[in-house]
């Protein structure tokens, strides 16, 4: 007996919480080169855990962005989140260098 599995179904979700607003275009676009889709980007509320859009608000202040990303296999994800905390890392080293 085979399992079918239906070719349009995603089986591997990650959701990127709190991602900074100058990340969310690399981030779309590498989930894009590793057989990965965002499945949705929503920008929460710090203050009113109710006020939840799907779109970028005119003023984003105040509102963290999280990401959901999904994919076929478990390792386009895992690889996806490696390149992201690398990417934050290194970021932080710079910012660590230039105020040194």
């Amino acid at each position: 007996m085979s399992v079918h599995q239906n070719p349009n179904e995603m089986n591997a979700k990650y959701e990127f919480k709190n991602i900074n607003k100058e990340l969310v275009y690399w981030l779309e676009r590498e989930s894009l080169e590793n057989n990965c889709r965002v499945e949705k980007k929503e920008w929460k509320s710090k203050y009113n855990s109710y006020v939840v859009y799907d779109y970028e608000p005119f003023c984003s202040e105040g509102f963290e962005i999280n990401v959901t990303i999904s994919s076929y296999d478990i390792n386009y994800v895992n690889f996806l989140k490696f390149l992201f905390e690398n990417k934050v890392k290194t970021i932080e080293f710079l910012k660590g260098c230039l105020t040194a």
